[in-house]
């Protein structure tokens, strides 16, 4: 599915539900909630939040809390009338200009914060 079909399924789907009467503070900070809980895997995974000892391990479905950010992210978006397709492929187009792979490859082999 392109992005822009996603964006044009997401706006069919909150207009069905009549959700596009919640504010894009709502949607935004709805966004932040769920990119966190992308966030609590990662510190689970890495060892840094551990089960039993004051922490509790989320959910096993990480990909789920990634499609619900990415249903955020789409909703923000047709919101704010991003078309999120046009949006990215400037982004990675300007990114392309910006960051050298040869500099960026040879500046990591030396090791990262050496210069």
């Amino acid at each position: 599915m392109r992005i822009s079909e996603a964006q044009k399924r997401m706006l069919e789907f909150e207009r069905a539900r009549g959700w596009n009467r919640f504010a894009e503070s709502q949607i935004f900070t709805h966004l932040v909630e769920e990119i966190s809980e992308v966030g609590r895997h990662i510190l689970v995974k890495e060892g840094y939040k551990i089960e039993g000892l004051g922490h509790e391990v989320p959910g096993d479905d990480v990909a789920r809390e990634f499609g619900q950010a990415f249903s955020l992210l789409l909703q923000l978006a047709n919101r704010l009338g991003v078309d999120l397709e046009k949006a990215f492929t400037e982004e990675i187009e300007r990114m392309e200009r910006r960051f050298d792979p040869e500099k960026w490859r040879s500046h990591l082999e030396k090791g990262p914060g050496r210069g």
